[in-house]
């Protein structure tokens, strides 16, 4: 199973809306939301599931993608690892699957797959993270195939 997590790009601050999940993405995240779904759409399998918060932010930046995505309250801002793992199957899910969702929650998620000393992971806004599961000699193994922020791709 591969597992991209996605952080929403860079959004307006808080005191603009008043709502959390109201906040959008300034010109520069819809930039950056542009670019790392470029990449992505060259990258991932035709096949791949995706899945957003229902954050405003994070649909915008998973509509850059140009692709079916479900919302999914699993991975609202507030969500936990353990939900957002549960939704993706991992590590038994099949394919490929791409969450696009917000920190801490998807730092947490790295640390605990990657074995991290950390409780959490930093995610840079519209950054992501690619994992895979694998089974080697019959042990289960997390492995990154990459990490990419924005301005990198």
């Amino acid at each position: 199973m591969d597992l991209i997590l996605w952080r929403h790009a860079e959004a307006i601050d808080l005191d603009l809306v008043g709502d959390d999940m109201m906040r959008y993405l300034t010109p520069r995240g819809e930039k950056q939301a542009k670019r790392v779904a470029a990449w992505l759409d060259r990258q991932m399998p035709d096949g791949a599931k995706v899945f957003a918060s229902p954050a405003i932010r994070a649909e915008q930046t998973a509509s850059a993608l140009e692709r079916k995505f479900k919302i999914n309250a699993a991975l609202s801002p507030l969500a936990t690892p353990d939900q957002l793992l549960e939704l993706v199957q991992w590590p038994y899910g099949k394919g490929c699957t791409l969450v696009v969702g917000h920190q801490p929650t998807l730092g947490q998620v790295v640390s605990r797959l990657v074995g991290l000393q950390e409780s959490e992971c930093a995610l840079k806004k519209g950054a992501l993270w690619w994992l895979r599961y694998r089974e080697r000699d019959g042990v289960g193994q997390t492995v990154v195939v990459t990490v990419q922020s924005p301005e990198l791709v």
